[in-house]
């Protein structure tokens, strides 16, 4: 199976299928340190990422701007000082789809660049 981190993100319309239990186990191991969430009945992933102070938060946060825009594909962002929780899902499909678990693999590579 091809990394998740050097995959695209594909062009998802209304009706996608969300990803199957079986993906998601498939998924998980590449993006161990995310949880699967519910909220409002949706499912998310979600991952809380910690930093020395507001200013490195701040940092990390506009790089997952970036590529967020460079995917074509958004998460909630909750920047804190000394921490920022990304959650990912498919605001279309109203669940998981595999974009998600390629964008948290995305960002875990962001984080680890980042980091010092």
């Amino acid at each position: 199976m091809e990394d998740l981190h050097q995959m695209k993100c594909e062009a998802c319309r209304a009706g996608a299928p969300a990803v199957t239990q079986e993906e998601m186990d498939r998924y998980g191991p590449q993006v161990p340190n995310w949880r699967v969430t519910v909220h409002e009945g949706i499912k998310r992933l979600e991952r809380v990422f910690k930093f020395r102070d507001f200013r490195q938060a701040l940092a990390f946060t506009n790089g997952i701007g970036e590529l967020a825009e460079a995917e074509g594909h958004h998460p909630a962002i909750l920047t804190e000082w000394g921490k920022v929780t990304v959650t990912w899902w498919t605001h279309k499909i109203q669940g998981l789809h595999r974009n998600d678990f390629v964008m948290a693999a995305k960002t875990d590579r962001v984080h680890s660049e980042s980091s010092p």
